[in-house]
């Protein structure tokens, strides 16, 4: 039975991480890795006491949580999620099937493709989404809805990539490295859902807006020129 290694970076998340651990599969192949960056709301606390592994990331930024979650993992497969609960953990599955079968090296589970409810995601998500879809439509042949986070890769091949953003580009840059390797990159549709808890840190306040839009467009550009 192959590893799936489930990456979840966590910053005061305590209202969702509790609820997003325990709805996970139970089939006893998913090693769980919260990678908290400092959180001072008892994320931490809960996420053990679910039974996942915490590891603890002083250091700021999306790309670094992941990429710390990604040096600990042991799976052959890593899933990286959001720890707000607004993705359904219950599509890890469908994410890693692709993999599994040899079908593909890469797989987004694409909300844009799928079912958003209400007020899950907000119209400047959407146009940045889908403005980024086209970009790496006309810079790197791929066809492609969403560059959600929610995502499944070959673990030790997504090490080789050599990926450098900190910031809120790594997923996108994962992305576009892997799209110049000609890696098979497929979407599968997957159910978005509202975040629990507060506002989201990147799309609730305009400052995240700005920021998570520029690192993206500025992945997109830079890593076509490498």
């Amino acid at each position: 039975m192959q590893i799936i290694s489930v990456i979840i970076p966590a910053l005061n998340e305590a209202e969702s991480i509790g609820t997003l651990l325990a709805a996970l599969p139970t089939d006893g192949n998913l090693e769980i890795l919260v990678v908290d960056g400092g959180s001072n709301d008892g994320t931490v606390a809960i996420a053990g006491a679910a039974g996942a592994t915490v590891l603890h990331e002083p250091r700021r930024g999306y790309g670094q949580a992941c990429s710390t979650g990604l040096a600990a993992a042991q799976g052959e497969i890593a899933v990286f999620m959001d720890a707000d609960g607004a993705d359904d953990p219950l599509y890890i599955s469908e994410l890693a099937a692709p993999i599994l079968s040899h079908e593909a090296e890469m797989v987004l589970g694409s909300r844009l493709a799928g079912s958003i409810e209400p007020g899950a995601m907000s119209w400047h998500q959407r146009a940045g989404n889908r403005l980024a879809a086209w970009l790496l439509s006309g810079l790197y042949g791929l066809q492609l809805t969403d560059l959600s986070p929610f995502r499944a890769v070959l673990r030790e091949d997504l090490g080789a990539l050599g990926m450098q953003e900190m910031t809120y580009g790594w997923p996108t840059e994962m992305i576009a490295r892997a799209a110049r390797r000609n890696w098979r990159i497929r979407e599968i549709p997957v159910s978005y859902r509202p975040r629990l808890g507060g506002k989201s840190k990147i799309s609730g306040t305009w400052k995240g807006s700005f920021l998570a839009t520029y690192f993206i467009l500025r992945s997109i550009v830079r890593y076509r020129r490498i």
